[in-house]
């Protein structure tokens, strides 16, 4: 069940009930690739940082150790030890980034495995059986994710035959929702518009989909793969008047937080993104008065932390001299430590904007804050 608590604007302050728990929304969902965060976060540094959603992935997740391997082992929930809501995607997006690994047929899509070169086939009913084994709270409809730029007759075409797909993963999500040894019997189902760089195919999938009947929420997929940000904004402006008022929205794959910033404003709910993961990886971290680059020369003798009125793990303990130092010793705690404070940030300022939606000051944050996350300071 969704129920929308606020709006400010087309801002939304909401809550989603899960098997697991309730998602307060506006959220970003902590990417956990393979059952776990890049950098050694486990999940009880998720939980003192105030993760609310765990993202992971079909591809990876089937490709290694297995679907059947985590049902056994009582589900992904169990698998990881979190007690918190779990989304799956689709493994859509990971066929696309195959490339020249992969074929897209009318049943689905087959591929070559990144591990050992076997092929393997996944279509929306082996999408949904996956997801089903790993037990997620929400599920993402099997979907192809098309590059931008490209041809608007392959779009029209793929879109129509990502269409015919959802209707696939409804009959077989429906299902397998009743088969005994379910280990999730409660997972929530989101279908995906898909439509490239077209307003009007956009659009028109949009309408399709709204109308289809066993949907629990719905993705804007397809962006942050080459278009620029202020392509991506368009379509969310040309989409979201077509989405389910009464439903959740899930922006895929973004994104900065200003992306998130900008999307709240437009009316989504969700969000999730490797990003604060790979900068990072490079000492790249993220604060209230924009991007910190900790490898500069100038944070050589710094005794000061990331963000002084920062309370995550590493600001609370560890100086950016410390950890530049870290990090140019190629010492795993570097990275890690930069991973703690990208994602405490990041659930921080979801935590900061559903606040500022409920008090009914959004618009002023939005203003303020539009100018100076995206500045490198």
């Amino acid at each position: 069940m969704y129920k929308i608590i606020k709006t400010c604007g087309k801002a939304r302050r909401a809550r989603l009930e899960t098997p697991h728990g309730v998602i307060e929304t506006p959220v970003f969902m902590n990417v956990g690739t393979a059952a776990a965060i890049r950098g050694g976060a486990s999940t009880d540094d998720l939980r003192e940082i105030g993760t609310l959603v765990e993202l992971s992935n079909t591809y990876h997740l089937h490709m290694q150790p297995g679907e059947e391997l985590i049902a056994r082992l009582g589900g992904l929930h169990k698998f990881m030890n979190w007690d918190k809501p779990i989304l799956t995607d689709s493994g859509g997006f990971q066929v696309f980034s195959l490339h020249n690994l992969r074929r897209i047929k009318e049943e689905g899509a087959y591929f070559t495995s990144y591990i050992d070169g076997r092929k393997i086939f996944m279509g929306p009913e082996e999408s949904m059986q996956i997801q089903s084994k790993l037990g997620s709270d929400i599920a993402m409809a099997f979907d192809e994710c098309i590059e931008n730029p490209a041809p608007r007759d392959y779009v029209e075409k793929s879109v129509a035959r990502t269409t015919r797909w959802l209707h696939r993963c409804i009959a077989e999500h429906e299902k397998l929702a009743k088969v005994s040894d379910n280990v999730n019997p409660g997972q929530l189902l989101f279908g995906i518009n898909q439509g490239g760089t077209y307003d009007d195919i956009r659009i028109e999938h949009m309408k399709e989909i709204a109308k289809i009947e066993g949907l629990d929420g719905y993705a804007i997929g397809g962006l942050s793969v080459g278009e620029s940000a202020e392509e991506m904004y368009r379509i969310i402006d040309a989409v979201e008047p077509y989405m389910p008022k009464d439903k959740p929205r899930y922006l895929m794959g973004v994104g900065t937080p200003l992306n998130i910033l900008e999307g709240v404003h437009r009316g989504v709910d969700f969000f999730d993104c490797v990003l604060p993961l790979r900068n990072a990886q490079h000492g790249n971290v993220f604060t209230w008065n924009g991007k910190v680059r900790i490898l500069a020369e100038k944070f050589k003798y710094d005794g000061t932390p990331i963000d002084e009125n920062c309370h995550c793990p590493a600001c609370r303990s560890y100086s950016k001299g410390y950890i530049r130092h870290l990090l140019k010793a190629d010492e795993r705690l570097g990275m890690r430590l930069c991973v703690l404070h990208n994602l405490w940030f990041y659930n921080e300022m979801m935590a900061e904007i559903r606040k500022q939606i409920e008090n009914g000051t959004f618009e002023e944050f939005y203003q303020k804050y539009r100018d100076i996350l995206d500045k490198q300071v």
